[in-house]
């Protein structure tokens, strides 16, 4: 009998109870606004920088509106302007270079490596055509950040990180964005924090953070926060930083607290997930899995694979049969954008040109999420469907 899964790819776990009745307590009490505090209290915003700051070991952190917003606020405060040049990856989603353009800047796109992390050699070759680097460490692969550092750090290029993917995850036990001058984290629904829509921004260093809590609508608010640096580092800036009001509300940090708290766990059970559906996709014939270096420590909320070298109907063929069989998998090869999955040519706002062996693995990339709603008897049954699938057209395409 051919096997079917009937779960769902999009349904996400509950907000915890803890966190339901927080933001029932900030409901009844009608303060959603960061700012807006009764004598004696610290707001639900306030509390969740700090913690979310001592999660990652950093000195400071901003509370935002989204990911997105987070990433467009560190380009801003680490001084990029209309016409700028700004380094990111080919093979990451829209808001990333969306964020670089809606600063009137220019990406220049960098290659993707069959393991799916920044070409470090493309990279190289392009330290001089910008200052900044917009690291997308995308599904949640990370490069050899030790390395990157270094080039980046020799180059005179500041490193912004974009751990969209990869709150939880660290390079040689060093926390994912916790390498370059700022990391910009996101809280939407199918990241590993779910507040709907929501972000954050962390860095070391009091000038950028307090540009950044500026540049967020703080108003002269600023010593209402935990987690920002002192009132003097805001001395310079604060008649000269404009307000662009991207500021998280005491509803989403309310939702969000419990979640910081127990996302070691989570990164466990995301982990425990994927791989038992790597185990099941391994060795099958004309599939390549994703090797993770031994200095990552991945948080596994989604699976890729490549069939490399594959004709585009071929890989057209393998999503639509598993899609059949319930499993629902997206392709970022596709000349189209597709939902979230899209390239890098893509997004006409952003000047590219072609580039041969990164264009090979991305026509070659399938990307599947992996929510916590599924049992590991359900992941296992996952991957035999894909490698029933993959091996039946494999066969087919080498008889």
């Amino acid at each position: 009998m051919t096997e079917h899964f009937t779960g769902s790819f999009t349904q996400q776990e509950p907000i915890p109870e803890a966190g339901i009745e927080a933001a029932i307590a900030v409901m009844r009490h009608g303060r959603l606004h960061r700012y807006n505090t009764v004598e004696g209290e610290l707001s639900e915003t306030a509390l969740l920088e700090q913690e979310f700051a001592a999660e990652v070991g950093a000195q400071y952190c901003l509370a935002v509106a989204s990911g997105g917003y987070a990433m467009a606020t560190a380009l801003r405060a680490v001084g990029v302007q209309a016409g700028d040049k700004v380094l990111s990856n080919a093979f990451t989603l829209a808001p990333v270079p969306g964020a670089i353009a809606s600063l009137g800047a220019v990406p220049v796109f960098v290659g993707v490596t069959e393991s799916l992390t920044i070409d470090l050699d493309d990279l190289e070759g392009k330290l001089d055509q910008a200052k900044v680097l917009l690291l997308s460490h995308m599904r949640g692969h990370i490069c050899d950040m030790d390395r990157l550092m270094a080039m980046c750090n020799a180059a005179g290029v500041t490193v912004v990180e974009d751990c969209a993917h990869t709150m939880g995850a660290a390079w040689n036990g060093v926390a994912s964005g916790r390498h370059g001058a700022i990391g910009c984290y996101s809280c939407q629904t199918y990241k590993h924090v779910n507040s709907g829509e929501g972000g954050f921004l962390v860095t070391d260093d009091p000038h950028l953070a307090a540009k950044a809590v500026m540049l967020s609508g703080s108003y002269m608010l600023f010593e209402r926060h935990l987690a920002a640096p002192p009132k003097e580092a805001f001395d310079d800036i604060k008649y000269h930083t404009p307000n662009i009001s991207g500021r998280m509300d005491n509803l989403r940090a309310a939702i969000l607290r419990p979640q910081i708290a127990d996302i070691a766990t989570q990164c466990q059970r995301w982990n425990d997930r994927y791989y038992a559906i790597e185990d099941g996709l391994r060795d099958t014939p004309g599939l390549t899995v994703i090797d993770r270096p031994k200095a990552e420590t991945i948080v596994g909320s989604s699976i890729q694979f490549l069939l490399l070298d594959w004709a585009a109907s071929a890989v057209r063929e393998v999503i639509s049969r598993c899609g059949a069989r319930g499993v629902e998998l997206k392709w970022f090869g596709a000349a189209e954008p597709v939902a979230f999955t899209s390239r890098y040519d893509s997004w006409r706002y952003a000047p590219s040109k072609p580039m041969a062996a990164s264009d090979r693995v991305l026509a070659g990339i399938v990307d599947m999420r992996v929510p916590l709603t599924f049992s590991l008897e359900d992941c296992a049954l996952i991957a035999r469907i894909i490698r029933d699938e993959v091996t039946r057209i494999n066969n087919r395409m080498t008889a």
